[in-house]
């Protein structure tokens, strides 16, 4: 179905700048990089370009359609999944505003991919375009990029005020002592609306600032998501899943010995871990419908990673699948990620209706890609620039997780401080 054919790069760097410039004479696009954090990803970078079929959906029966065209084309998918796949998930509903209008699903088996590695670029095309793939590399190599241009920022506007912000953690503290939930992430939007951005250009300068490990550039159609994302939200190896919810948050500072300070304070704050220990519960919960009996596992809690604008409290959790679990069923019984809505989890996304004022849509859903095995690697939509180039729509959300103990102050700043790398980023 697919030719392979390997090519050494004279420089990986180049190579990279190269194969995403040249990805954009594409309608079908998704470039994910993983900045060289390679204990946690197995990919140096992956390009997908030009759909041969696709799958877009609401979320009427989303994830059986995702299983039927899975099961069937039995062969590379990417795409993404929006938060409000909940829908199809739980007795839920969303009639918050939607300012970008994406597709509530959208997967596409691309004609040609491009895995890049060390020193090596492997190219997988399919059979009908493979005789394309000598002439698509020596062309990629001669293609010259441009440095980037420092561009004019577009102002974001919050969705709500400040006041309003406090005030709405307020009330989900009140949720919090009748005993409705134990915590539940509560996010806002920042907008630019009526105004065209440059989508290449705001993701090299989100990917300058921030290098995360899960750093992605979606181009569907006039869909685009430019993401910076520091978190997985779960990958299948054969039998094994791994999910790695990310609770805890500190900001970088420049001053070495004050972010030692403020990487140790995290590292031991009782509101921050007691943030993550709840999500893993609640994760550990969501990979039993699937595992072996007590093959779930917590390999790792709270471990402290640090980013170029953040300190971040990683937990991994882990299971064996029984016999007989496809890939999608893993996907539909742990989604949305627990980081993302709270504990209980339907009880959080129902007061999470309730209190934001924006529909989520692919923000805390879940960019990826499945291969023919049926193994799959998604990331959670966190850190992200959200555009849609027909309506001149840009959307950036932020959140945090609200427990009895948060400080409405703080978490309003939190957010301030994710935001920030959002912000400089936007190129018009």
């Amino acid at each position: 179905m697919r030719t392979y054919k390997t090519f050494k790069l004279k420089d990986t760097s180049a190579f990279k700048a190269q194969a995403l410039q040249w990805s954009q004479e594409f309608e079908e696009v998704i470039w994910l990089d993983s900045n060289a954090y390679n204990e946690q990803v197995n990919y140096e970078a992956i390009l997908a370009v030009d759909a041969f079929t696709a799958l877009k959906t609401d979320t009427l029966q989303a994830f059986e359609k995702l299983e039927e065209y899975q099961s069937t084309t039995k062969d590379y998918l990417f795409g993404y999944l929006t938060y409000d796949l909940k829908e199809d998930t739980e007795k839920l509903k969303s009639k918050n505003f939607d300012g970008l209008g994406f597709p509530d699903l959208y997967f596409f088996q691309p004609k040609k991919i491009i895995r890049i590695e060390g020193d090596s670029a492997e190219f997988l095309y399919l059979n009908m375009v493979d005789d394309e793939i000598e002439t698509d590399f020596v062309h990629i190599c001669s293609l010259e990029v441009k440095a980037p241009v420092q561009q004019q920022t577009a102002a974001l506007q919050a969705r709500i005020s400040p006041e309003e912000y406090l005030k709405k953690v307020h009330q989900m503290k009140v949720h919090i002592q009748r005993g409705d939930i134990y915590e539940a992430n509560f996010c806002q939007e920042f907008y630019v609306e009526n105004q065209e951005i440059n989508p290449l250009q705001s993701y090299l300068e989100l990917n300058a600032i921030s290098q995360a490990p899960f750093a992605t550039f979606l181009r569907l159609e006039e869909h685009y998501a430019l993401s910076a994302s520091p978190e997985r939200y779960i990958k299948k190896e054969g039998q094994k899943v791994t999910s790695q919810p990310i609770k805890g948050t500190a900001k970088r500072l420049e001053d070495p010995i004050e972010d030692e300070k403020l990487k140790k304070k995290l590292q031991n704050d009782p509101k921050e871990i007691a943030e993550n220990v709840m999500i893993v519960d609640l994760v550990r919960n969501d990979l039993s419908k699937t595992a072996f009996r007590g093959s779930v596992n917590v390999d790792e809690l709270c471990g402290l990673y640090s980013f170029q604008q953040v300190h971040q409290l990683i937990s991994t959790v882990s299971s064996q699948l029984k016999e007989g679990v496809s890939p999608i069923e893993v996907l539909q019984t742990t989604f949305p990620m627990g980081s993302m809505t709270g504990a209980p989890k339907i009880s959080a996304m129902k007061i999470i209706e309730e209190l934001e004022t924006t529909k989520r849509g692919l923000y805390s859903g879940s960019i990826g890609y499945f291969t023919p095995e049926g193994d799959f690697d998604f990331s959670v939509i966190i850190r992200t620039i959200l555009y849609n180039s027909n309506k001149k729509y840009t959307s950036c959300s932020v959140g945090s997780a609200i427990t009895i103990q948060s400080i409405p102050e703080s978490e309003y700043e939190e957010c301030l401080v994710k935001v920030k790398a959002l912000k400089k980023a936007i190129s018009v």
